[in-house]
């Protein structure tokens, strides 16, 4: 059955600016700016501008706790569970630090995973496994399976694949880690607010996403979900002012971690990227995560089917319960193509090989229909 040209979210469509100008389809690289989140960094500069430094202690210092706070509700978790830094990089770095590699040397991910990843390990002295992936979509959880072993340390990898857009069990790879004594890290950058998350439900140790994309907070905002029981007597040995238990004793001899997840932090938080988190999550909570998944989901369907109806074949996971919005249409060229659907009006993106198109819920079927019509004449 094809998508309808409404659906139950369509009036989140004003919230967004861009959606005037443009027909919007690039969400996995961008979200779009709400009109929440600009009002929310009007109101911060206009804070900046009349007080100056005193908004540390009025209002500022709140903004930070209120986001660890509404972050760990939107993921299932408890506050002290909640660490913030302004990179997934930055996340990895303090994580990797904190880990004993010298008996458990192993880390696994996959060749599927943002290259972040392997990235952060690839200079360390560990021994990196990067599964394969037999199709180009998915890892086998059987891949896991045979790679985890008692010398693991770490099995890190994606909730969703950039890659394909396939969702993961995260929970059977939470658990094959854990029964070898190993650590779960879950790159939740595609997962949160396109899907709904329960990080303490997977059972994960760690999960980190931002605001960059599904979760329409921009730039420079990312989160860690450090499990409390299994991952807050961790030392990191890259730390941060904002990981001392008495930050403001500024004691050059003494340091003490936090006792919750703020020990995974590093340096001051950027407030911009903070408020404008804020403004995201203000139109995630009140769209609602299962609302959200419902729309995206049946946007996705109706666009595959689209396209497959127009002769193309998308790189897409084999079922609807294991797809993201993310649809990867095959392309000899994909940036000349993403350069000339730019030109009649719809924005995607290039990937090797295919142009990359990442429907929301603040998008109709109109918006895909038309895209797939322009991609048949470039």
């Amino acid at each position: 059955m094809a998508a309808p040209l409404s659906h139950p979210l369509v009036r989140w469509r004003s919230e967004f600016p861009i959606l005037e100008r443009t027909n919007y389809l690039n969400s996995c690289s961008l979200g779009a700016l709400s009109r929440a989140s600009r009002r929310r960094i009007d109101a911060h500069l206009d804070q900046w501008e009349l007080r100056g430094a005193a908004n540390w202690y009025e209002t500022w210092w709140g903004d930070l706790a209120e986001l660890r706070s509404r972050l760990a509700t939107l993921v299932g978790a408890g506050a002290n569970e909640i660490a913030l830094h302004p990179s997934m990089s930055s996340i990895l770095g303090v994580v990797a630090s904190a880990l004993d590699t010298r008996t458990r040397r192993r880390v696994v991910t996959t060749a599927l995973d943002f290259p972040t990843v392997p990235y952060q390990w690839l200079p360390r002295d560990v021994e990196l496994v990067i599964l394969e992936s037999p199709d180009g979509i998915t890892v086998p959880i059987e891949s896991f399976e045979a790679a985890v072993n008692d010398r693991t340390a770490l099995v890190i990898t994606s909730h969703v694949y950039f890659t394909s857009g396939a969702i993961q069990d995260i929970a059977a790879i939470a658990e094959i880690a854990s029964r070898h004594g190993a650590l779960s890290f879950i790159d939740g950058y595609h997962g949160v607010g396109q899907l709904p998350v329960k990080v303490r439900n997977a059972g994960v140790d760690f999960y980190a996403s931002g605001g960059l994309k599904w979760m329409l907070g921009g730039t420079g905002i990312t989160f860690l979900y450090a499990r409390a029981e299994t991952t807050h007597g961790l030392v990191p040995q890259s730390s941060g002012w904002f990981a001392h238990h008495d930050q403001f004793a500024f004691d050059p001899h003494h340091f003490a971690l936090h006792d919750d997840a703020r020990r995974f932090e590093a340096g001051t938080p950027p407030l911009l990227p903070v408020v404008t988190q804020l403004g995201g999550l203000d139109v995630l909570e009140a769209a609602g995560a299962e609302a959200i998944r419902a729309v995206t989901s049946t946007l996705t369907e109706d666009l595959i089917d689209s396209a497959r109806a127009i002769g193309l074949t998308p790189k897409v996971a084999a079922t609807p319960d294991t797809r993201s919005a993310i649809v990867m249409l095959p392309s000899a060229d994909p940036r000349r193509d993403v350069a000339r659907l730019a030109e009649a009006g719809c924005i995607v993106d290039a990937r090797p090989g295919h142009v990359r198109v990442s429907p929301y819920f603040y998008n109709v079927a109109d918006d895909h229909r038309a895209m797939l019509e322009a991609f048949r004449n470039v």
